[in-house]
């Protein structure tokens, strides 16, 4: 071999040696993709059906099409079959979003939410109805209700309970003793409280803003590593993480959304006080939907004109005497004269569920004001 010849080799490109794994790794990636092939047909083939049985319902919109008794159906049955190694709120997601595009397939469903975006409501609406909907943010509670009423969203969405603090939003109660609107479904959100800013260092926080009940979700982080820092309550945290990316000093309490939103640093992760902390959402829409097999049911009664010890007792009693649990109540002003309350109040099952239906017609025969505010799935996962 020449001079020439022996450079010329020395410079060519060394073919890679096959490890002992290579082969198995290219047999595991070839059943991999053989697996995606199958899985996107077999999606395709179930948007078929769907769109098949929308037009076997002669179904005009997306909202008739809908039906959240089935849903929870079939995410329950995702929650039984799996096994593993992805973990139920992962394998729900899959399929919660798999549905949310069939069901998008003519029109995504409308649902407004209370706003702005990168609350935890926005993240609530995603979660219960997937990303293939068309999520409209209004500024109020208020306009939540009136969007739907109009029928300019099929559905809303509104926070109503959280587990650390109790009531996040009377209005939401409060907006049900005059509007049409029934609940037909609820979510329950993990929420995550996040402190976040611009600054890169905790010792440039002259102030924390968020909503008031997010604050009081974090008053014990806050008080052991922020002791000296004003605390601002706002109307939203979408609102607090617009601050902070405005004002300098100022910080944030929200969730993971508002910082990419507003382009924020997270400088801490879950600040909440308590690990199990989740809010209760409910969706409000025009109407009632059949028994899913593991339901609530939500009331506004009343027992005004009746007075003497005892008048709650007397007027729930039947829920025990039929074997009904009640899982809240919660009292509002009836806002016809003063020191007038009327009640809410979420059971246990389906009203149309045989027990549930006896003891709702004894409660209505002895209530002043009787109302079946809507019998809905409870939330899965």
């Amino acid at each position: 071999m020449t001079k020439r010849q022996k450079k010329s080799a020395a410079k060519a490109p060394r073919k890679p040696t096959a490890k002992p794994g290579d082969a198995a790794l290219q047999g595991l990636r070839g059943k991999i993709d053989a697996l995606d092939a199958e899985l996107e047909e077999l999606i395709s083939q179930r948007a078929r059906y769907a769109k098949e049985i929308g037009v076997l319902k002669g179904v005009t919109s997306t909202a008739e099409f809908y039906r959240p008794e089935r849903e929870a159906q079939v995410l329950r049955r995702v929650v039984e079959r799996n096994k593993g190694p992805l973990r139920n709120e992962e394998m729900v997601r899959l399929f919660r979003e798999m549905m949310s595009a069939c069901l998008a397939q003519e029109e995504p469903l409308k649902v407004a939410y209370l706003g702005p975006e990168g609350t935890f409501t926005q993240s609530a609406v995603l979660k219960h109805f997937g990303h293939s909907v068309h999520a409209l943010s209004v500024p109020t509670i208020d306009e939540v209700f009136h969007e739907v009423e109009a029928g300019t969203a099929d559905f809303g969405v509104a926070p109503i309970e959280n587990s650390s603090e109790g009531t996040v939003n009377i209005h939401t109660l409060d907006m049900f003793l005059t509007s049409p609107l029934k609940v037909c479904g609820e979510i329950e959100l993990r929420i995550h409280q996040h402190l976040m800013g611009r600054m890169a260092d905790i010792k440039d926080i002259k102030r924390v803003c968020s909503h008031p009940q997010s604050l009081a979700q974090c008053k014990g982080w806050l008080a052991e590593n922020l002791p000296d820092v004003e605390l601002v309550p706002v109307a939203s945290n979408a609102e607090a993480a617009r601050r902070a990316r405005d004002e300098d000093g100022t910080a944030a309490l929200a969730g993971e959304a508002a910082a990419k939103v507003y382009n924020l640093r997270v400088l801490f992760q879950t600040v909440e006080d308590r690990d199990d902390n989740s809010t209760r959402f409910v969706v409000v829409g025009r109407n009632l939907f059949p028994p899913s097999g593991n339901d609530k049911t939500s009331l506004l009664v009343s027992a005004s004109g009746t007075k003497g010890p005892g008048v709650l007792l007397h007027l729930l009693g039947p829920l025990a005497r039929h074997g009904v649990n009640m899982t809240r109540i919660e009292s509002r002003p009836s806002r016809k004269r003063k020191w007038d309350y009327v009640f809410f109040v979420d059971l246990d099952g389906h009203a149309d569920d045989p027990p549930v239906r006896k003891a709702l017609e004894k409660i209505k025969a002895q209530a002043s004001l009787f109302k079946v505010l809507g019998a809905y799935p409870k939330a899965v996962l």
